[in-house]
């Protein structure tokens, strides 16, 4: 089993930066590919960014492509969201999931969640 705890969410300006960090405990997390999802109220949680277990693969929702990078460090069982160019429809929960498939963007195919960190962009 794999546990998984988000962090550095917060309140950032129009055209500013954040870096999420995914930090995971628990067996076999270099087994895992990994990936970010986001959820705005009232809306359905949606794919932002996977990466392979090895790090070496990843792949973007098309709104995000260019301004966020998705990376991990499987020394420290840690995986990192980069975002940068933020704007105002970037505002949302992001969580962080483990998939046993490769670079899979489907909500349905992760299998572990993160309780989710804050991130609110103004104008």
């Amino acid at each position: 089993q794999v546990q998984l705890i988000e962090s550095g969410g917060g309140l950032v300006q129009a055209g500013g930066s954040l870096r999420l960090s995914c930090t995971a405990s628990g067996s076999a997390f270099y087994r895992y590919a990994m990936g970010w999802f986001r959820q705005t109220p009232g809306k359905e949680r949606a794919f932002v960014a996977a990466v392979t277990w090895s790090g070496g693969e990843t792949t973007y929702a098309k709104s995000v492509q260019g301004r966020f990078t998705i990376s991990r460090d499987i020394a420290e069982n840690t995986m990192y969201l980069q975002l940068n160019g933020l704007k105002e429809e970037d505002t949302a929960v992001y969580y962080c999931a483990s998939s046993p498939q490769v670079l899979v963007t489907a909500a349905g195919g992760y299998e572990y969640w993160g309780r989710g960190t804050q991130v609110t962009v103004s104008s």
